[in-house]
């Protein structure tokens, strides 16, 4: 009769002081609960894909039901297993799982995956069953993978815990992925172009080990060269950000495909900041201040990991392009163009040394099209390539022709490829139009050499424009770490907002105003004679805005601008304190300009944001906003500014004198770092409309939503 055998009286070789997840993802020794030796079950595929993925570990099939599984010893229990294991898989169903995880816990286990989705029907007084393996898992101080998860793969060591079918044979690489999706990681894994992976993790739901946690073990991976993520939300932000961090001290790219942007419109706040961050905007701001590069699609996913696996970095410049064919070149410019590549322009010593390679009535120019009669085209290409590449204003190089196959591949695209890739250490991959006429042994002929091959005109150009936005994102200089507004302004703010009050127009612009953004000079009013007054010491012309309990006052007709004298002043007041009541402002009038919103909201996961946006009416028509973690400094406030699609109205329209655009991004510095000291007393904060003008930028209006628990 079997004994249990306690975790005394194990057979341990010394203390694993090892971190948990390190434990779980590089496991010496495997515990499979549930296995099976009934074919085509669960419970068999687990043990398959240990043993047939040529994992050297020691594995321990678990189930009373069976003396042996695929010539393993199984033991009827966890108990029963004669050491302590790195990790026990558990291929069981949810009515099983806290019993057996609660085993595996007083075994010693040092971490656990767990396949099923932990689902129970809700139960009075009872916690729900995800909340109680959790609580089994910390207690333990055990890693755990999932639930609802397909497992992870560590490929550098053989390693697979994982209940589905995985391709047999593959070998490690530079990529780290990790995902949210089971799907996605299956399809990654399955991919027939070439990449390669050393680990490779379905988090599942998280109960206890989240993406941060695998980013961060990921990047101890000296293998490590780039890393993918699906995402769907982050669950430690603390902790994800302190991973980035780390990414970009190793130079690591991070490439993010965020899903779920349109799930729901959030209302954070009743400030337009609030809404038009909505529930992406805290990513989006993320994303930029650490340089990780989003993506829209696996395909894009795919063909940006695989141009940053050849571990070469852009440098100055645009993307050189040399094609086999007029139309698919002149389709290039067009997706280029659409999608924001800019293209070298090179010099007159390279068109020089181009004209004198290609035949005649093909011009040197870049995107090139190289192709005359064929004769001699792999000198031609080879040439032609060589020459784009050392070009100054060349920071990468796309051979655009399709991967077709080719009757004597000797005499082929691949075989120039081959032999321009290593005269150059600048960027450089084969970009093929049409995936579907891809000639998959031309691919691995190229992965040989190390040349990246990019599946897809439009995917491909993204993947370019991530190689450069990283390339620029490195160059930026680090934000200053010494806050411009004085401290006393802070203190004072800080103990203005912990008094609980709300605030008024007059005294929200004199916030903006004295942290640093400029703001037009306004007093209160509460009658006629008090709204004259202060129209006339202000200087005319004026605008009166109702004040009171109204936050948007343009939605309730509450502001009339360009008051020219004291008749229209009393005209005005008169009509609004009718409709409103009597509190209203009185403001001097800002001189002409384009209308922009400034704001503040405040992510619960990430913090304060610093929000640059289309003002006026269309803040809330074209969404068309910009957002950052604060504190920005002048150049990220510009590169905001920039990416505005109302950006071209700053340059002046209709013989308007163009913006201080300078002036903006001053302001709009400014207001990061009133986020960033006061942020944790605001809820939010608008400022609309800012107006921009040749002489400047002003803030006309502002909306100040304290935190509800401040004081």
């Amino acid at each position: 009769m079997r004994q249990t055998v306690s975790a005394r009286e194990r057979k341990l070789v010394g203390a694993d002081r090892r971190p948990a997840i390190q434990a779980m993802l590089e496991a010496r020794s495997v515990a499979v609960v549930g296995a099976s030796a009934r074919s085509g079950s669960f419970g068999e595929r687990m043990m398959i894909e240990l043993l047939d993925g040529g994992y050297e570990g020691q594995v321990y099939p678990v189930n009373p039901k069976y003396e042996e599984i695929l010539g393993l010893r199984c033991y009827p229990s966890i108990g029963e297993v004669p050491r302590q294991v790195d990790v026990a898989v558990l291929g069981l169903p949810n009515a099983m799982l806290e019993a057996e995880l609660d085993a595996v816990a007083r075994a010693g286990s040092r971490s656990a995956v767990i396949f099923a989705s932990g689902h129970e029907e809700p139960r009075v007084g009872v916690r729900p069953l995800t909340e109680r393996l959790a609580r089994i898992a910390g207690d333990a101080r055990m890693a755990m993978c999932g639930g609802n998860c397909m497992g992870f793969l560590n490929i550098e060591r053989k390693l697979r815990a994982c209940g589905f079918y995985e391709p047999k044979g593959l070998e490690p690489g530079p990529i780290a992925f990790i995902s949210h999706s089971g799907s996605a990681f299956s399809a990654m894994v399955h991919n027939r172009r070439g990449l390669r992976f050393n680990v490779v993790v379905s988090a599942g739901q998280e109960f206890v080990t989240t993406v941060a946690d695998y980013l961060s073990y990921a990047l101890r991976l000296e293998s490590t060269r780039v890393v993918g993520l699906f995402i769907e939300t982050i669950r430690d932000p603390r902790a994800f950000r302190s991973a980035l961090g780390v990414a970009a001290e190793r130079d690591v790219p991070v490439v993010a495909l965020k899903v779920g942007r349109e799930a729901r419109a959030q209302e954070m706040v009743a400030a337009h900041s609030g809404a038009l961050a909505g529930e992406d905007g805290a990513y989006e701001a993320l994303f930029d201040a650490y340089g990780v590069l989003r993506v829209e699609s696996m395909d894009e996913m795919a063909d940006t990991i695989a141009l940053f696996t050849s571990e070469r970095r852009a440098g100055p410049g645009g993307l050189a392009s040399i094609h086999d064919s007029g139309g698919e070149r002149a389709m290039m410019i067009d997706v280029a163009a659409a999608q924001g590549v800019p293209f070298a322009r090179i010099s007159p010593a390279t068109r020089e040394r181009l004209a004198a390679l290609l035949e005649p009535g093909l011009p040197p120019v870049n995107p090139l099209d190289a192709w005359g009669t064929g004769n001699e085209s792999d000198e031609i290409f080879v040439g032609c390539m060589g020459a784009l590449l050392e070009d100054p204003d060349t920071a990468a190089l796309a051979f655009a022709v399709d991967l077709t196959t080719e009757e004597d591949p000797s005499q082929g695209f691949t075989d120039m490829a081959v032999r321009a890739f290593p005269q150059t250490d600048k960027p450089m991959a084969v970009l093929s139009n049409f995936s579907s006429g891809i000639d998959r042994a031309e691919v691995k002929r190229l992965d040989a050499a190390g040349i990246p091959v990019l599946e897809g005109t439009q995917t491909g150009l993204v993947a370019f424009r991530h190689l450069f936005a990283y390339r620029d994102h490195r160059a930026r200089p680090a934000v200053p770490t010494t806050s411009p507004i004085a401290v006393g302004v802070t203190e004072r703010w800080r103990a203005r907002f912990a008094a609980g009050r709300a605030f008024d127009e007059v005294e929200g612009l004199a916030l903006l105003d004295e942290c640093g953004v400029r703001a037009v000079a306004t007093r209160r009013a509460s009658s006629l004679a008090h709204a004259v007054a202060a129209a006339e010491a202000l200087g005319y012309p004026v605008a009166v805005k109702t004040s009171g309990e109204v936050l948007h006052k343009s939605e309730e007709d509450g502001v009339r601008l360009g008051l020219e004298d004291r008749p229209a002043v009393e005209a005005a007041y008169r009509e609004l304190a009718e409709r409103l009541g009597p509190a209203v402002t009185v403001a001097r009038m800002a001189p002409p300009g384009v209308e922009l919103a400034l704001g503040i909201v405040r992510d619960p996961q990430f913090g304060p944001l610093v929000l640059v946006a289309a003002g006026g009416l269309l803040v809330e028509i074209l969404n068309d906003r910009r957002l950052a973690l604060a504190p920005i400094d002048e150049a990220r406030a510009t590169t905001m500014i920039d990416r505005l699609k109302v950006r071209p109205l700053l340059d002046g329209v209709r013989c308007a004198p163009p913006a201080d655009v300078g002036a903006v991004a001053r302001a709009l510095v400014a207001m990061s770092w009133l986020a960033h000291d006061l942020g944790e007393q605001l809820e939010a904060l608008d400022a609309n409309p800012v107006i921009a003008g040749a002489h400047g930028c002003v803030a006309v209006d502002a909306l100040v939503i304290p935190r509800a628990t401040s004081g």
